[in-house]
């Protein structure tokens, strides 16, 4: 086996954030927690501008932003309203943030969890058989980095997500792949929010330990059997009865 990197790729320094962003943000975070309702006007340019002390061009920025993400739509003489809820880019990586910054209902954490069972255990199934030994070496440290930082610290959950990829890159299906940033912000979100809004106490190395082993030996029914198990578990952590199919443990 080839030896593992020594450490996990160091996370980009983040560039400050523009007035746009931060306005967007703001916006965001009140459009998904429901303090704005779907059909809600927002307030005019020169109104939000004058009250907030920012640039008109800041916020048209920042509506367009949101805009683009489904959660608004503006109209020359009709202002602009947030959009009904089935028009929002959920999955968006901003979107999905912002839904944790608040109390993410638990119809929404189900249905997180349930893209993941979608995705993932058929993922592992296929990367039993496509890994390479560089791969299972990465994932292995990603599994001792997140032991040894665990999951309450952004090292430990970097390191979890890290591991989710790496299965993902192995199935080297371009069309998996490309879901690689959305299944890795719904584990990191997640897991944060098990571990520090429930307080979840469960160890969930086992899980991960039992997949890897089912990886390692290329048996790619134990694989999505294990993985099923890990983000059933997980959900179970998140405080949320499963809905899990018995017939996607068969």
């Amino acid at each position: 086996m080839e030896e593992a990197p020594s450490d996990l790729p160091a996370k980009p320094a983040e560039p400050p954030k523009q007035i746009h962003d931060t306005i967007a943000h703001d916006l965001g975070v009140a459009i998904v927690s429901g303090a704005y309702a779907p059909g809600d006007m927002l307030a005019g340019e020169a109104k939000f501008s004058s009250e907030l002390k920012v640039s008109r061009g800041a916020y048209r920025e920042a509506i367009r932003i949101l805009a683009a993400k489904g959660l608004v739509q503006s109209r020359t003489k009709s202002g602009t309203r947030v959009r009904e809820r089935r028009h929002w880019s959920i999955l968006d990586l901003d979107v999905l943030a912002w839904m944790f910054e608040t109390e993410p209902s638990e119809t929404f954490i189900r249905d997180i969890f349930e893209l993941r069972l979608m995705v993932e255990p058929m993922a592992a199934a296929l990367a039993a058989t496509r890994r390479t030994s560089r791969e299972l070496g990465r994932m292995g440290h990603a599994l001792e980095e997140m032991e040894r930082f665990g999951l309450l610290s952004e090292q430990g959950r970097a390191a979890d997500q890290a591991f989710h990829n790496l299965v993902l890159e192995s199935t080297r299906n371009e069309a998996v792949m490309s879901l690689s940033s959305t299944i890795s912000a719904a584990v990191g979100w997640t897991t944060l929010f098990a571990r520090r809004e429930r307080a979840a106490v469960r160890d969930p190395m086992p899980d991960h330990y039992r997949l890897f082993d089912a990886l390692a030996q290329s048996d790619p029914h134990q694989a999505r059997t294990c993985m099923i198990a890990l983000i059933d578990h997980a959900l179970h952590d998140a405080g949320v009865t499963s809905a899990l199919d018995p017939a996607l443990s068969a």
